[in-house]
């Protein structure tokens, strides 16, 4: 089930970010961006959805608001004991959806370049690479996908 996120989804949300993030710090050496992230503004600011199970704990989650005239997807992660359910394809889906409800014309996002899978994962579901930079101390990859 996909889900806002409410305020008492915060510790949770962490939790999942970090089992998801934890094992980039020794090959990116430091913490990942998602893994410092502001969750509780993020929060309030309505831009978290959850997915959980019936039994509630949250599997993964998903940041992303609008940018100008398009969604940018701030972050997505799945709990290691979640992944390959297609829940991180769903999450991307409902980024992709409400983006296409509000009549934007693009997603954006940025992953690390040293996060192999994701880089992957965002050619397969049909993003484009549209640069490569350094912020913060990152080396970041852009993608964009055009909606139709």
């Amino acid at each position: 089930m996909l889900r806002k996120a409410i305020a008492t989804d915060e510790t949770e949300i962490r939790l999942c970010a970090e089992a998801a993030y934890r094992h980039y710090i020794t090959l990116i050496g430091k913490a990942p961006a998602p893994m410092i992230a502001d969750f509780r503004s993020q929060i309030s600011n309505g831009w978290v959805h959850v997915a959980e199970n019936e039994t509630g704990p949250v599997q993964g989650f998903i940041v992303f608001y609008q940018r100008q005239n398009n969604m940018f997807l701030e972050n997505v992660a799945v709990h290691p004991a979640a992944t390959g359910k297609g829940i991180g394809r769903d999450l991307i889906s409902l980024c992709e959806q409400t983006a296409r409800r509000l009549g934007l014309g693009a997603v954006e996002l940025y992953t690390n370049e040293k996060m192999a899978d994701n880089l992957s994962i965002y050619r397969h579901l049909g993003y484009v690479e549209t640069g490569r930079r350094k912020e913060a101390g990152f080396n970041r990859v852009y993608f964009q996908k055009t909606l139709s």
